[in-house]
C-alpha cells in the first residue's frame, strides 16, 4: 500500500513538473521582451483601432510599418468614409499625408520617440519594461500585462496588453481611464516581424502618388515660399533643407475684438496665422524645444490654386465643451474659402477656425506633433498656442492663450463626423 502511494506521488510530481516547464513567469517574459527589442529590425502590423472618447465609437483600419533605425509609416483609414491619412517618418522629418487631397503637414520632430502610440510595438513593449509594478497573467495562448499608460494625455491611466505566447506578437491593447473605462482599443489581425519593404516604402512622394494615383509634377522655379500645408506634387525637401519658415503668433488676445481681427486676418490670407512672421523667409527661426539649433531658409515651393470648388460645409461644432465654457458667437469671415469662426468664452477663451484652403502651400513649420487618435495635429506657438489639423478636406485650428492641450485634443476628437449646420 505504501509503495502504491509512493508511486502515485511520484507520478503526480512528474506531471506537475512537466506542466510547469511549458510556462514562463513575468520575469522570464520580460527578459525575453528586452532581448527581442534589442534585435528588432522591422515589422508590419494590420488591425482595427476603436476610439470611445466621443459620443459614438470611431473605428479606423490601421496599417503600421517600421524599419530600423527610425522609419515609420502608419496608415489610418476611416472605415465609414474610406478616407486615408498617412503618418510618415523618414530622414526629411515627419509628414501627415492626405493623398486624396494632395495635402500634408511636414515638421521636424522626434516622434514617436517622445510619445507613445497604441499601434506601435515599441510603445507597448517599453511600457511593459519600464513599469516595475506591472501585473502579469496568462490567458489561453496569450501573456497579458497590465501596465501604466504612457501617452500624451493624463486621462489615459492604464493599458492591458495581450501578447502571443509563441513569438510575443501583439494581439490586443485596451487603454482605460481613471474609472477603468476603455477609451482606446487596438486589435491586430496580422503582425509580421522582419518584414522586407520596397526601397521607397517610406518615401513621401512615393506614398502620395501611390495612394492618390497621380503623376508627380516637376517643381516650378521661383515659386512662392509658404508654410504648413503642402502640395504633394512637389518633391519633399531634403534633410538639409528647411526646418521652419515662421513662428507662431505669441501675443495673447487682449479682448474679443483683437481675437476676431486676428482670426479674420488669418482667414483672408493664403497662409495660416501661426506663420505671420514668415514674410521674410531668410530669417532664422527656432522650433520649440530646438533652441540654439541653426535653421535654414525655406526652399522655393510651388503653389497651385485649386479654387474652392468643394463649396461651403456649414459650421461644424464640437460635441464637447470644457466645463464652464459657452459659445459666444459664430460668423463667416471669408467667402472665398468658406472660412468660419466660432468664439468661446468662460473658464477658457478660445476660437475655432474652419476653412477650405484656396491655395495648396509648400514648406515646413516648427511645432509639436499631437496625436489626435484619428489623425495627427500640429501644435505651434508659445504664449498663444494653435492646434491645426486636417479632416475631410477641411482645415481646423483651435487658438487660445489659456486652453490646455489636453482640452484641445478632446474638442478636436469631438468634431469628427459632426455634420455642418
Amino acid at each position: 500500500m505504501r509503495r502504491i502511494t509512493w508511486v502515485l506521488a511520484m507520478m503526480m510530481s512528474v506531471v506537475l513538473l512537466l506542466a510547469a516547464c511549458g510556462q514562463k513567469d513575468a520575469e522570464a517574459v520580460v527578459k525575453d521582451l528586452d532581448n527581442k527589442m534589442s534585435k528588432l529590425e522591422s515589422y508590419e502590423g494590420i488591425g482595427t483601432m476603436t476610439l470611445y472618447s466621443g459620443q459614438q465609437p470611431l473605428e479606423y483600419q490601421v496599417e503600421v510599418r517600421y524599419q530600423d533605425p527610425s522609419y515609420y509609416r502608419i496608415q489610418l483609414t476611416n472605415t465609414k468614409k474610406d478616407i486615408k491619412q498617412i503618418v510618415l517618418r523618414n530622414d526629411e522629418g515627419v509628414f501627415v499625408l492626405t493623398p486624396s487631397l494632395k495635402k500634408s503637414f511636414r515638421f521636424q520632430s522626434d516622434w514617436p520617440d517622445n510619445q507613445g502610440q497604441v499601434y506601435l510595438y515599441q510603445t507597448l513593449i517599453h511600457s511593459i519594461l519600464q513599469d516595475n509594478s506591472r501585473q502579469f497573467l496568462t490567458e489561453g495562448d496569450s501573456y497579458v500585462f497590465e501596465v501604466a499608460a504612457n501617452y500624451q494625455t493624463d486621462a489615459l491611466v492604464k493599458q492591458k496588453i495581450w501578447l502571443d505566447k509563441g513569438d510575443y506578437k501583439p494581439k490586443q491593447v485596451q487603454v482605460t481611464d481613471s474609472e477603468a473605462r476603455v477609451v482606446v482599443e487596438m486589435k491586430f489581425n496580422q503582425f509580421e516581424f522582419n518584414k522586407k519593404f520596397d526601397k521607397d516604402a517610406f518615401d513621401m512622394q512615393a506614398n502620395m502618388t501611390a495612394s492618390s494615383n497621380i503623376d508627380p509634377l516637376p517643381l516650378p522655379e521661383d515659386a512662392a515660399n509658404t508654410d504648413a500645408v503642402t502640395d504633394e506634387k512637389t518633391p519633399a525637401p531634403s534633410k538639409e533643407g528647411t526646418e521652419g519658415e515662421g513662428q507662431g503668433d505669441k501675443k495673447s488676445e487682449e479682448d474679443g475684438a483683437k481675437d476676431t481681427q486676428a482670426a479674420e486676418d488669418e482667414a483672408t490670407s493664403a497662409v495660416p496665422s501661426e506663420d505671420t512672421a514668415a514674410e521674410e523667409p531668410s530669417k532664422d527661426v527656432v522650433a520649440p524645444g530646438q533652441e540654439g539649433q541653426e535653421e535654414q531658409p525655406a526652399e522655393d515651393a510651388a503653389v497651385e490654386d485649386l479654387g474652392s470648388s468643394a463649396g461651403p460645409f456649414g459650421i461644424i461644432k464640437p460635441s464637447y465643451d470644457p466645463e464652464g465654457v459657452t459659445l459666444k458667437d459664430e460668423q463667416e469671415v471669408n467667402s472665398d474659402n468658406h472660412a468660419v469662426m466660432l468664439r468661446y468664452t468662460g473658464t477658457y477663451t478660445y476660437t475655432i477656425m474652419e476653412s477650405r484652403q484656396k491655395d495648396m502651400e509648400v514648406g515646413v513649420v516648427p511645432g509639436e506633433y499631437i496625436d489626435l487618435g484619428f489623425t495627427a495635429g500640429l501644435l505651434t506657438g508659445e504664449a498663444q498656442k494653435t492646434l491645426t489639423w486636417m479632416d475631410e478636406g477641411i482645415k481646423y485650428q483651435i487658438t487660445s492663450a489659456d486652453l490646455p492641450t489636453e482640452e484641445m485634443v478632446k474638442i478636436a476628437q469631438s468634431m469628427v463626423d459632426q455634420p455642418g449646420k
